[in-house]
């Protein structure tokens, strides 16, 4: 299999120059590793996404797919799990959609440890709208929502996940292709639920890819299964842009415990059995 395997041939539509065709060409770059590899299945890869700029990916991407409504993919991913444990779930989300409107999602997500693998485009931005500011901007950013700046501290994504339960949590950056590539292909493999914070700067409304750049560094020496120095590195950063920010990148915490499916032995079963329903049936029984 070669990665143009995955074109789609589509117009793309994201800003010219825009940093989600790092994190498009990662994907593919690791669905194309892991299934040249033997370790997955190409007819097996189920993408999810919802509705911002990082939704486009639904366009350029080769694969079994599923449109979610904003803020969604979570619950939408869950599902498709359990309706067939054999695939691999790989879903989309916005910082803005994921914290914002599906913030409940993200908690029981981590909570059920589901076998999934969930990337967060994270700007600190709702782009597709213009530009308004989403619950990880950071303080004192101006943006048509916050005309006045904002006031509040923004939320942790790697703390909150790491609370919550996530078995898999990381960070990568859009424009170190090679790095995010090998921490998707990781976190599909991991079995339980895998989240991926991608650094995502978005070049027409919160351009940070200088601040990033200055101030990323990759984690190393780090034992990613002791859940206290995980926590202590994913605090490191508070998300604001402070002149000694440290932001570490790469496997912060990964561990082995069960998995929501593992739980319900039934689910196991029921996407073997064969069905053969009547659907005009089935509907006509709604127009009565």
């Amino acid at each position: 299999m070669k990665v143009e395997d995955l074109n789609t041939g589509e117009k793309t539509t994201w800003c010219p120059g825009c940093t989600d065709f790092g994190i498009l060409t990662s994907v593919k770059q690791a669905i194309t590793n892991l299934v040249n590899d033997e370790k997955v299945k190409r007819e097996n890869v189920v993408g999810v996404s919802g509705v911002g700029c990082f939704d486009k990916i639904y366009d350029y991407l080769n694969i079994n797919f599923f449109h979610a409504l904003h803020g969604r993919s979570l619950p939408t991913m869950f599902g498709i799990k359990l309706g067939n444990p054999e695939l691999k779930v790989i879903g989309f989300g916005g910082d803005g959609s994921t914290y914002a409107e599906g913030m409940a999602h993200v908690v029981h997500s981590c909570r059920y440890n589901e076998d999934t693998t969930f990337l967060v485009f994270d700007n600190q931005m709702f782009s597709l709208t213009t530009g308004q500011a989403t619950p990880v901007s950071e303080k004192g950013l101006v943006t048509p929502s916050t005309p006045l700046g904002v006031h509040e501290k923004p939320i942790n994504p790697l703390a909150l996940t790491l609370t919550c339960g996530a078995s898999f949590v990381s960070r990568g950056f859009a424009l170190d292709i090679p790095n995010l590539t090998k921490l998707i292909e990781a976190a599909v493999m991991h079995k339980g639920f895998s989240f991926v914070e991608v650094l995502q700067p978005c070049i027409s409304y919160h351009n940070t890819t200088q601040f990033i750049r200055e101030h990323i560094y990759k984690l190393e020496n780090h034992n990613t299964g002791n859940y206290e120095e995980a926590m202590k590195k994913a605090l490191e950063w508070d998300y604001c842009q402070n002149e000694n920010s440290k932001i570490p990148a790469g496997i912060f915490y990964e561990t082995n415990k069960p998995i929501y499916e593992d739980q319900w032995p039934h689910i196991k079963k029921w996407h073997t059995v064969k069905r053969n329903p009547d659907f005009r049936k089935i509907l006509s029984e709604f127009k009565k």
